[in-house]
């Protein structure tokens, strides 16, 4: 049996816990080297890409009030970085600028995983903005210095067409979303509403040559120990936008999740 942290033994104790891990994350990024982007402006010229996501998951299997509180977190987080400007050699931290969210309202009670198991807490469904985030960095020349993928999936994606394993789990002061610009121009997060969708653009000063996509390839789901796995391989397309052929492919990763929830009766399952 795996030991008990001391604030699973005293959960009085969290609180003073994440504000330790929060002092200190943030101290070391003062000492880090890199220079976090921090600046607005207005909306940059020319677009590089674009993508959208369904925001109320109907198959949650909890309260839909938390799926309705969760676009109203979305909603403040979005505001700490929305038409953030990333110079050359600056670092994007999706937790250094969300620290910022009191300025812009007060957290709702949604649903985050917490030792395998998901509750209600404030500010809960943000990892559905650096989802987001992270998508729109994959199909842009920023490079990804820091990504942690959820290990568990508690519910089915909201939207059937939605890519597997292009996801990034956030937690301040343990888990950040960062991105480097080692390019020559300016980047810029650009970030909307409706009533069902969240929308992302990133944004530049100088058009692209190229454009990416990023696409699934070998999905397969596998029983190991009585258990369920998703596995599959996460590809990046490089596209010449004159010629529209094919210049690059490669498979940036392999991502492989417990799966939780009751899987469609026709997805088969392989035996390990």
């Amino acid at each position: 049996m795996a030991r008990k942290r001391l604030t699973q033994r005293f959960p009085f104790l969290l609180p003073l816990r994440v504000w330790q891990r929060n002092l200190f994350y943030r101290i070391g990024m003062l000492f880090d080297g890199n220079k976090y982007s921090k600046n607005r402006g207005e909306k940059l010229k020319y677009e590089i890409c674009e993508t959208k996501t369904l925001m109320i998951n109907e198959n949650s299997g909890h309260p839909i009030i938390y799926q309705k509180n969760k676009v109203e977190n979305l909603k403040i987080a979005s505001q700490t970085m929305n038409h953030i400007l990333i110079y050359p050699n600056e670092t994007f931290s999706f937790c250094y600028l969300a620290r910022n969210s009191k300025r812009y309202g007060r957290y709702k009670d949604g649903l985050i995983s917490v030792d395998g198991k998901v509750i209600a807490r404030k500010g809960g469904g943000l990892c559905h903005l650096s989802n987001l985030l992270y998508y729109l960095f994959l199909m842009s020349p920023l490079t990804i210095v820091e990504r942690h993928g959820h290990k568990v999936k508690s519910f089915p994606n909201p939207d059937k067409s939605s890519l597997e394993g292009v996801d990034a789990t956030i937690n301040s002061g343990w888990l950040d979303l960062k991105v480097k610009n080692e390019t020559n121009n300016i980047y810029q997060l650009d970030i909307s509403f409706d009533d069902e969708y969240m929308y992302g653009k990133i944004l530049s000063n100088e058009k692209s040559s190229v454009d990416y996509e990023i696409v699934n390839e070998n999905l397969r789901y596998v029983r190991e120990n009585e258990k369920i796995y998703e596995c599959v391989e996460v590809v990046r397309i490089e596209i010449d936008k004159e010629s529209k052929k094919v210049v690059r492919k490669v498979k940036l990763y392999e991502e492989k999740v417990l799966i939780e929830y009751e899987l469609a009766s026709d997805i088969e399952v392989e035996e390990s």
